[in-house]
Order: structure tokens, then sequence, then C-alpha cells
């Protein structure tokens, strides 16, 4: 059982066809595209783990994911759990990695580096913490990825309005305040597998955001391998192991968003056991010779996970997300030519021109996306750098 249905599950569903699953995929969205691939559908809202309980027990699956899909990821630990499925944690561990709030308790409670931050479910609340943080911070749904929801606050007077942007984009309504982190170079992140317990591949990447977006905090595009020092990686890895190994994390796929920030220490933003969004483990295909995403699969129906093992990389890769500064009517794309024959090896766009499109304030808000390629690290980052030259939405 896949839970979800936007485009992202389709390379799990063929590597569960692969296999000889038959793959079942849940959401409340019907029209959803992955469910014209899989071999079953039913219309169940992924956030109802009760309901999905249910539905997988009259289904006796054999296994669940929330490949790539946020918010289901704890309903599949919970059903997991209930029904003795593999699952890349416990529900309990799951819970505690999906909550921003209990993560970052969590992570204080534990001797990591973490920003002040509490969680709310009311606006009055917060106001009368003022004090408690360090000025300018961040306000965020505890439970929502993608960047939906998040606001940057330079003074109090300002906060009542993010909190109600927050909210809006909360499913449980609780939202979260933290010190904002003043980062050192680009913020980083990765696909990351454990096998028993044991982090095994880290896929390290650095981030990209569109200062021009409605919502900056949006990541408009990642590059592998990150350029980042030895030191750093290898205090990022020591890090998740050991966040692993509180967690007695088993076997599975995670996404990981981190940084460096400008007092030179390594922050774990977001942990989340699930494939990345923007097509994270598709790229890396191309990049390396270990399939996360079939290992992900495996995971899930009880097989063995072999061959996993850090990445290597002969080229430079760039996913760039295509979106839009403006609502309106899609009129197409337009990559410079030059760009296009050096650099670009796979084109995805996913919405059909004179379709009405919203300006890019989240992960749901893009376009497609474009898969690059590059020598060397320094022609990556020019290249990143000048995007919005090389790349043009036209909307009307």
């Amino acid at each position: 059982m896949l839970l979800g249905g936007i485009r992202y599950l389709l390379p799990a569903i063929e590597a569960a066809h692969k296999y000889g699953c038959h793959v079942i995929t849940v959401d409340y969205l019907p029209d959803n595209i992955a469910h014209q691939y899989s071999d079953e559908y039913h219309n169940v809202s992924i956030i109802d783990k009760e309901a999905v309980l249910k539905l997988a027990q009259d289904l006796q699956i054999d296994g669940i994911i929330s490949y790539a899909v946020d918010p289901g990821v704890v309903t599949a630990a919970y059903v997991a759990e209930q029904m003795g499925l593999p699952f890349t944690c416990s529900y309990e561990s799951a819970c505690i990695l999906q909550d921003k709030a209990r993560f970052r308790q969590f992570l204080a409670e534990n001797g990591f580096n973490v920003p002040n931050a509490k969680g709310y479910t009311d606006a009055g609340d917060a106001m009368k913490d003022i004090d408690y943080f360090n000025w300018p911070v961040i306000v965020k749904p505890v439970d929502s990825a993608g960047s939906k929801g998040v606001t940057r606050v330079d003074a109090p007077q300002d906060l009542p309005q993010a909190i109600e942007h927050a909210l809006a984009e909360s499913h449980n309504g609780h939202f979260i305040i933290e010190d904002f982190l003043e980062k050192e170079g680009l913020s980083s992140g990765s696909e990351s597998f454990f096998v028993g317990g044991e982090l095994k591949y880290n896929a390290f990447y650095d981030q990209y955001f569109d200062d021009e977006a409605t919502n900056p905090f949006t990541p408009s595009a990642e590059c592998w391998p990150a350029d980042k020092p030895l030191s750093i990686l290898e205090t990022v890895r020591k890090e998740l192991q050991r966040l692993g190994t509180l967690l007695q994390v088993r076997t599975g796929l995670f996404n990981v968003e981190w940084r460096v920030c400008k007092n030179g220490k390594v922050y774990l933003m977001e942990v989340s056991p699930r494939a990345g969004g923007n097509r994270l483990a598709e790229i890396l295909n191309y990049a390396s010779d270990v399939n996360i995403i079939e290992a992900e699969v495996l995971k899930a129906i009880g097989s063995e996970v072999t061959e996993i093992h850090e990445p290597s990389f002969d080229y430079c890769y760039a996913i760039y997300v295509l979106h839009s500064q403006d609502a309106g009517i899609f009129k197409g794309v337009k990559l410079d030519s030059a760009f296009e024959l050096s650099n670009v090896i796979e084109k995805e766009i996913r919405v059909e021109e004179g379709a009405h499109i919203e300006a890019f304030s989240g992960a749901n808000q893009a376009i497609g996306t474009i898969f690059l390629k590059f020598k060397t690290l320094s022609e990556m980052h020019d290249v990143l750098s000048r995007m919005s030259s090389l790349v043009h939405v036209e909307v009307c």
C-alpha cells in the first residue's frame, strides 16, 4: 500500500511492479496521477490512521509506505506497527520526527544543537513568550512539508499574521516558533538510508532558494555532491547515526535537512522517514550505482536490503524546480538553447498549457523539474546562480 497519489510515487510503483507486487494507492483525491499506474485505488484520507488501518486489514496488505508524501508518514508507521509489518522506525519515533515541536524538544533533551523553539496551539500563548526568543524568528506548522506556511518574523507585532499563515497550512492546529538560524553558505540535506539501524548511505546535497519567490524558504534547486568540508559531512553522519540509535531506527530511507550556522555548529533541521520531494531519489539513479527507491520497496515487503553503500559521484548533478513568480495562465517553459544542450538530461513539466498556476509559495506549486549534469562543482554553482536568465516560465 502506497499512501498518496502524487507524481512522486510513480518510481516507487514502478519498482514495486518490478518485484511482482500488487500496488494499492490510497488518498482522498481520485484524480491524482499515481492512481492511473497502481493496480487498485481506495478513496480514504491518509491522515485518518484508523480508517487506513481498517482498509489495510481488510485488504490484508504485506507492506506500507508513505513515499515522498509527508502527511502519510505517521499513518504508515501506525498501520505497520498495528499489523506487524516492516517500517523504518516505530510509531512513537515517527511521531517525534514528524512533529517539529516534539523533534526540537527531543534534540534538546539529547544534547543536539538546536535553536530556542516552542510549540503552540494558541496565538495568545505565543505572544506571552516573545522574550524567550532571539529575534528574528521562524514560524511554521509542526506537521507540514515543502516549506508551506513558513514565515520569517523580524518584529513581535508581525507574529499574529505569521501564526495565522502557519495554522492555515497545519493539519493538527499546532505551530512552532524558533530562533532564525543564520546559515554559513548554502543550506544542505541528504537522502540517507539505514540498514538494521546502521547508517549506510548519505547522498549529501546543497540547496538553492529563489529570493524573489513568494516564499523564499521553498527550495528551488538541490545539487550533488554537497560543497562542504569533509569534517562537516562526518559530523552530520555521526549526529544522524546517534539520532537513529536513540530512536531505534531499523531499515529505510530518510529525507534530511541540515545546515551549518555562523557559529560553526551543525544543526539537524528535519529528519523524516520517507523519500524527499522534488524527485530527489530519482536523480540519484543517474548519479550512483545504489537504487534507494528499490531498496525502500524491498524493505516494505520484508525482503533483505543489500548493496547499500555510500554513493560516489563521477559528475555533478542538480534538480531545478520549475516555478513561476506570478500566478496566471501557464503558457510554457523556454530554456536557453546552449544551457539545454550542455546540461539538461531530463525535463518534466506536469502542468498543461492553459492551466492556471500559482506563484511559488510551496513545493506543491512546482510546475515541474529539470535534471542537470555538470563536469565540475564550479560550473554547477555558476549555472545555478544564473537560472533566472536561463529558464523562463511564461505566464499570462
